[in-house]
């Protein structure tokens, strides 16, 4: 699918403000409604939107502190990291995961109510064996960025 820089607007839109009446989203990218909705369901069908989804202020709805944990595994065999990955569904505080290259295996996005808490779900994931060798936690003292737009203009030109 080759995008154009309508299809790119429409994704930009979309990130910024989730889901859209059709007028709306036709008013923003300057489109009348009925073409502007056939080309949101083109990029919904091409499977290019995922989902939508609401933002949340952590800070309006209670304490709370947001770490990452930088996790090794133990053993690298592809059972391992299989384990460790359906592992992750258990926890409903692991809010993220990225598998990386390079030095540590995983990238976790961990949020809860304080310290503890994030202390017993560290030692509870420890004792079911999931393969954690080494983990390294960074705490969130404070968000500068997220949520980010992606740069949609970097990919449009490599669309089929």
């Amino acid at each position: 699918m080759k995008l154009d820089p309508r299809d790119i607007e429409i994704l930009r839109v979309l990130a910024r403000e989730g889901r859209i009446t059709k007028a709306a989203l036709a008013e923003k990218i300057n489109l009348s409604p009925t073409p502007a909705w056939e080309r949101l369901k083109k990029l919904e069908k091409a499977g290019l939107i995922a989902g939508y989804r609401a933002t949340f202020n952590l800070k309006k709805l209670g304490p709370h502190v947001t770490l990452f944990v930088a996790a090794e595994l133990a053993d690298h065999t592809a059972a391992s990291f299989q384990t460790f990955e359906r592992s992750l569904d258990q926890h409903r505080e692991v809010v993220g995961c990225w598998a990386l290259g390079g030095g540590f295996d995983y990238l976790m996005q961990i949020v809860t109510r304080d310290i503890d808490a994030y202390q017993r779900l560290i030692d509870s994931m420890l004792d079911a064996r999931i393969g954690i060798a080494r983990y390294f936690t960074y705490i969130v003292t404070k968000e500068v960025k997220s949520a980010a737009i992606p740069p949609f203009e970097l990919f449009a030109d490599q669309m089929d």
